[in-house]
């Protein structure tokens, strides 16, 4: 497969977004689809925005919007529209008609810079799967020669019929489209899942290695990240998506002791969920490893938003339990350190960075060296008898050697793996560490407990 080109290069667009009950005025949502726009190429001319309570079947904007856009796309010469929604098919087309421009909505716009970004095999099969997958459903209206019966002209590209077994009435249009996106679906889909296995194979063999993953927002610094703890030479550009494969380095830990470092594709809002699927052999290293660095970038005024964003697909995941560590990213671009402040109230155990100019990064390598070690901890907590799910996880993961009942809580004594760490954070709030043989897990067990009570 040729490298894709980009759709939408040095093309002037319009962008539109509807804002609906209880969203924010669409500013944020403009500012990432901007961002969007110009990685892939063009120069945004205007923006277009709608508060409405529902959406309008026929142009997904009402009538009245669709007219103002025409007037926007002639007066400033633009030569694509972009809308920061999914549309269907028949809303593209009906857009379309009145404003005389060419329309994308977000996914294909995603899906057009996954396609230009994307340089090895394995990223090239993923986002033509993702593409065809997206194409699919649609091409009921995607195509003018739907209805036209094809099998008595022949001819030799892809989509159309004809010689031998074809004269005839021949097949629909539709039909043979469809045939033949389903066959390049099940071939994709074939050769990725020997990529997978081949991917899982790899990701196993380190079983004996302590693995280490970022993850986090597209353009949150990860590859600048990568370079600075592990000395690589991973392509750093100041874009989404800048890249799409996986790379893994050997990081010094110290102390004798080193660890496999991986980066993977950025998380976006509203990233179509084929894509999730469809990258899913370069997510298995966050499947897989021991220890996820979250690097969030703390200049974004969207730092909170963005992090809710990564965490919600870690979950679809299945990655909730893994030991996370919240890396606060690009520090040195904040004028006033208050804001990092601000983060970590609501992120106590979080280490603010900055990978550009180095600030940090030895705390951070402490932090990954300790989770290396993996000490067993001996903890003194209170747990609310109510809590059945902390009890059961804690009856279930940790040897406990003495319970005392008093009043409504249990107090405990019990040895836990540092492994369960992480996902006892989920409980934060149900608990009080009174004593603790390691200070940082106290530390960080008790960080989370304040996060939930505050």
């Amino acid at each position: 497969m040729k490298e894709n080109k980009q759709t939408v290069g040095k093309e002037a667009a319009v962008l539109v977004a509807l804002v609906g009950p209880g969203q924010d005025d669409g500013f944020d949502s403009f500012r990432e689809l901007e961002e969007l726009a110009r990685t892939a190429g063009a120069k945004v001319v205007a923006k277009l925005v709608q508060k409405r309570p529902h959406i309008d079947p026929q142009h997904y904007i009402g009538k009245g919007k669709v007219n103002e856009l025409a007037e926007t796309v002639k007066s400033k010469g633009a030569d694509l529209v972009v809308f920061d929604n999914d549309l269907t098919p028949a809303q593209i087309r009906n857009i379309e008609k009145v404003i005389e421009c060419k329309v994308l909505d977000r996914s294909e716009l995603i899906l057009d810079i996954f396609a230009t970004h994307a340089r090895t095999a394995q990223a090239r099969n993923q986002v033509e799967l993702a593409q065809l997958q997206y194409t699919y459903p649609r091409l009921t209206r995607m195509w003018g020669h739907l209805e036209r019966i094809a099998g008595a002209g022949g001819g030799g590209t892809a989509g159309s019929v004809g010689g031998i077994g074809t004269r005839g009435p021949g097949e629909k249009q539709l039909e043979t489209d469809r045939r033949l996106v389903r066959k390049a679906i099940d071939r994709l889909k074939r050769e990725l899942d020997q990529i997978d296995e081949r991917k899982m194979r790899e990701v196993s063999s380190r079983g004996s290695q302590f693995t280490v993953c970022l993850v986090g927002y597209t353009n949150a610094g990860k590859s600048t990240l990568m370079n600075a703890l592990t000395g690589a030479d991973v392509y750093v550009e100041d874009k989404l998506f800048a890249t799409l494969d996986t790379r893994t380095r050997r990081w010094n830990l110290g102390q004798g002791l080193h660890a496999l470092l991986s980066d993977t594709v950025g998380f976006i809002r509203n990233l179509p969920h084929h894509l999730i699927a469809s990258f899913r052999a370069t997510l298995e290293e966050a499947i897989h490893a021991d220890l996820l660095l979250h690097v969030v970038d703390a200049s974004n005024p969207q730092a909170e938003r963005q992090i809710e964003t990564v965490n919600a697909v870690l979950k679809d995941l299945g990655c909730e339990e893994k030991n996370v560590v919240t890396v606060l990213n690009k520090i040195d671009k904040l004028d006033d350190r208050h804001e990092v402040q601000v983060l970590r109230r609501h992120h106590p155990t979080a280490l603010a960075v900055s990978a550009r100019s180095g600030e940090g990064l030895d705390l951070l390598t402490e932090r990954a060296r300790w989770y290396y070690l993996k000490p067993a901890l001996h903890l003194t907590i209170e747990v609310g008898c109510d809590a059945g799910k902390l009890l059961s996880f804690l009856n279930r993961h940790a040897q406990i050697h003495e319970t005392q009942y008093l009043d409504n809580q249990a107090r405990m004594e019990l040895t836990l793996s540092a492994d369960w760490l992480g996902p006892m954070r989920q409980f934060a709030g149900q608990y009080h560490v009174l004593a603790a043989s390691d200070e940082e897990a106290a530390a960080l067990l008790n960080a989370a407990a304040v996060t939930a009570d505050s």
